[in-house]
């Protein structure tokens, strides 16, 4: 067998064929790397939601994009322009509060629509326009790349809102009695030092006397509970009105504020009430699990 001789080259870059096989290689790698993406949702669309206005996309061209209105009108012309393009799911953004009465729409209409976290399709390139966020949620959704958000029940929902609504009022609530304590004591009355709680028991009734005319530190001391830990003399020392009348109008009106604001959450407290009892008279599983009512040695009274 004849020896066959081999040519040993140090950097292939360095010669013509050296060049040759680096190109060949590089293309290689470069068939290697590429990725193809399978169309999962063949009939999606995606929706830009807007405060005056929804952008609505079935495709990547120009045609494929319509502009919608807010109104209920628009939205079942909407439902009719999607059943037109054969769409059958749908992929929004959950922007504040526009999306829901359009999204009940859509399914209520038998689309399949998810609602989707806006971090999710914010890495669109270039300029932002509403015109590329519905195609770009459409390019994601055809793709499969988007999951849906949480969506509770409609009963969770319901309970949900009354809660919500029920937070808010506890939180203005609490302004109000920020800015009492704000006003009895650019009056001279310290309230806040000898009480744990100005609307306790023993603070409501002082304010309620001091409003109704009574300034005299002493007779407002009358009103202590017994189990406040003051003693009478104490707290009709820290009431010395000043006698400035602007401020005494100013805790009217936040008292008047916050007794109102005191109704309304005992109206949703009702509210709560009733729809929770509901609940639980529908399904049996929640019937079997009773809390015990504390006895009134457990209760804690604020004084």
């Amino acid at each position: 067998m004849a020896n066959i001789p081999i040519r040993i080259i140090s950097n292939l870059e360095d010669t013509d064929l050296g060049v040759f096989y680096c190109f060949i290689l590089k293309i290689n790698v470069m068939d290697k790397k590429q990725i193809s993406l399978e169309v999962v949702n063949p009939n999606a669309a995606g929706i830009d939601i807007g405060s005056r206005s929804h952008w609505v996309s079935v495709g990547q061209n120009a045609e494929d994009v319509k502009e919608f209105g807010v109104y209920s009108q628009d939205q079942l012309d909407m439902c009719d322009w999607l059943r037109s393009k054969d769409v059958s799911s749908i992929a929004m953004e959950s922007t504040g509060t526009y999306w829901q009465n359009l999204f009940s729409t859509l399914v209520g209409q038998g689309f399949d629509v998810i609602l989707v976290n806006g971090r999710q399709t914010k890495n669109i390139k270039g300029k932002k326009t509403d015109i590329k966020d519905c195609q770009w949620i459409q390019k994601l959704h055809s793709l499969g790349l988007l999951s849906a958000s949480f969506l509770p029940d409609s009963d969770t929902d319901t309970v949900r809102t009354y809660s919500r609504h029920r937070q808010n009022l506890l939180k203005q609530s609490a302004s109000c009695i920020r800015r009492m304590q704000k006003y009895l004591r650019l009056m001279n009355m310290r309230l806040e030092v000898v009480v744990r709680d100005i609307v306790g028991l023993t603070g409501s009734s002082i304010i309620e006397a001091f409003l109704n005319g009574e300034h005299r530190g002493e007779n407002l001391a009358k009103l202590r509970h017994y189990n406040c830990k003051k003693s009478e003399q104490e707290i009709a020392k820290a009431l010395q009105f000043n006698g400035r009348k602007d401020y005494l109008f100013a805790l009217q009106q936040e008292w008047n504020s916050y007794k109102h604001l005191q109704n309304q959450i005992n109206e949703t407290d009702v509210q709560i009430d009733n729809l929770l009892k509901g609940l639980i008279k529908k399904d049996d599983n929640k019937k079997q699990h009773v809390i015990e009512k504390k006895s009134s040695s457990e209760k804690t009274k604020t004084v």
